[in-house]
């Protein structure tokens, strides 16, 4: 079983329980950093946000149902009064308890089911291969998208395009996908270019280095609507093969290679871990 797969099973079957990511540090064997890092790339939100929404999930569907009173519902959903139940409830789904129990019925509203233990890894992956390499620096453009939407990243990368070959001292004919800090629910992303050793950055660029590390390279067979299936097979690999991804900021990296077809988001795309020595 995966790591993430691992905090599938105890989000669900514990999820009244006031959990944290030391709990799951415990369980996992893995730290919190890590597993803060790892659990939204897979599944798309942070293991605060996923609690959230599936008990408020749950708290709608006995409003639904007919609950006897508010207030009932919103302390089992773990909320200390009904102001902050209604506040979270508004939140995630548009519209109040109230109006939930009244109308007898979850029209419009899209509840979060629960994610299947094997979402970690619902696609077959090579073995990656390995590769060591020195600090590199990227030139490129930073911004912070929701985990469970990033709309936002194509027009990210249509920003950047009309740098990408025309940077003086990048690499030639390569540009990457940066995950940089994932914190409420939202993510850091850079679209970059590699530099060249003691090239002169850009100065409408934004700077990144990341540190001399082991990389492990997987191969995504697919196109751009499919890459977080294969982040997740990726992990569950080197779960299984004893391999603990590395902590350090910016350690994990999409690489868009020469042969990467803008225009159908395939062909020529890897996704690195970097690893813990």
């Amino acid at each position: 079983m995966s790591v993430v797969s691992k905090m599938l099973w105890v989000l669900e079957s514990r999820s009244r329980e006031p959990l944290g990511l030391d709990e799951l540090a415990s369980v996992t064997g893995k730290s919190r950093s890590y597993l803060s890092r790892v659990f939204p790339l897979v599944t798309g939100y942070s293991v605060t946000a996923y609690l959230r929404a599936r008990r408020l999930s749950d708290a709608a569907r006995q409003l639904a149902d007919g609950a006897p009173d508010i207030l009932s519902v919103a302390l089992e959903a773990g909320y200390g009064s009904h102001e902050a139940f209604t506040r979270a409830f508004r939140d995630q789904f548009g519209i109040t308890p109230q109006h939930v129990r009244q109308q007898r019925n979850l029209n419009g509203i899209t509840l979060v089911e629960p994610l299947r233990m094997d979402i970690a890894a619902p696609v077959s992956i090579a073995p990656p291969r390995f590769e060591d390499r020195p600090e590199m620096i990227f030139a490129g453009i930073a911004e912070r998208h929701p985990m469970n939407n990033p709309a936002g990243l194509p027009a990210q990368w249509q920003r950047f395009q009309p740098h990408i070959g025309n940077i003086d001292g990048a690499i030639a004919g390569v540009a990457y996908g940066l995950v940089g800090e994932i914190a409420d629910n939202r993510f850091e992303y850079v679209v970059a270019v590699e530099m060249r050793p003691g090239a002169e950055m850009p100065p409408d660029l934004e700077s990144v280095t990341v540190p001399a590390l082991k990389w492990a390279r997987f191969s995504h067979g697919g196109d751009l609507s499919t890459i977080r299936q294969s982040i997740g097979a990726a992990e569950q690999w080197l779960s299984d093969n004893g391999h603990e991804p590395s902590e350090a900021s910016y350690s994990f990296l999409e690489y868009y290679g020469p042969a990467f077809d803008a225009r159908s988001g395939s062909g020529d795309i890897e996704i690195w871990f970097g690893l813990q020595a």
